[in-house]
């Protein structure tokens, strides 16, 4: 196990700098410190290689949306959400370089590409616009289309793993430090409550013992 481990973390920082075509076998097994033979007995080769990867980290991904929508406790869908986003940041925080990876391969057309989308992100899809469309039915959430609200979901989540050079040079953040899932947890809160949740309703009597008092006032200075 120890020795897959050396290939799979070597390969994946091969493949970030020099792309997987520009990446060999021989590369990977120098730079992991094994005899070139284990990685076809371990893998199968470079692309048994790279589907492990990118299906190891979809696993994991997926896994924590799903136990959050099969067994959250929370009683709201905003806290459901709470639950999805803190474990998706930490998730991919703590396998920064394999994310970064694997988000760029997607971004490439080819037929393992299309697996990996119909096999895990369209179950992704699935979960999060179904709580999407339960906070809406609850009224909860402001009706309003779910796919883009999915998409921009998503990309506020992947954004600072897909980017963390990008991050780091132009606004000197970095997603790989301790300081950083809280504060971007609570932005994510504040869009939610901003762009997603319904707006807090104002007390009618309040309002009904405002309105002729500010109407006084107005009289009485002639403003």
């Amino acid at each position: 196990m120890e020795t897959k481990l050396k290939i799979a973390e070597a390969a994946i920082a091969l493949f970030t700098s020099q792309g997987f075509k520009g990446t060999t076998v021989r590369q990977i097994a120098k730079k992991a410190g094994v005899n070139l033979a284990l990685i076809s007995y371990h893998f199968g080769g470079k692309k048994g290689l790279l589907e492990e990867l990118i299906t190891s980290f979809f696993e994991g991904y997926i896994r924590r949306i799903e136990i959050i929508y099969h067994t959250s406790s929370s009683p709201s869908v905003k806290g459901s959400f709470i639950e999805v986003v803190e474990a998706l940041l930490i998730y991919q925080q703590r396998n920064l370089p394999l994310a970064r990876f694997v988000y760029r391969e997607m971004t490439l057309d080819s037929t393992l590409v299309r697996e990996l989308m119909s096999t895990y992100l369209v179950k992704e899809k699935y979960f999060l616009q179904t709580l999407f469309e339960k906070g809406m039915k609850k009224k909860e959430f402001r009706r309003q289309p779910v796919d883009f609200l999915t998409i921009q979901f998503k990309d506020m989540m992947m954004l600072p793993f897909l980017h963390p050079l990008y991050l780091a040079e132009v606004y000197q953040i970095s997603a790989e430090t301790e300081t950083f899932i809280q504060p971007y947890k609570k932005w994510m809160m504040n869009w939610f409550d901003k762009c997603v949740c319904q707006p807090e309703r104002k007390n009618p009597l309040l309002s009904a013992v405002q309105k002729p008092l500010f109407g006084s006032i107005q009289e009485k200075w002639g403003s």
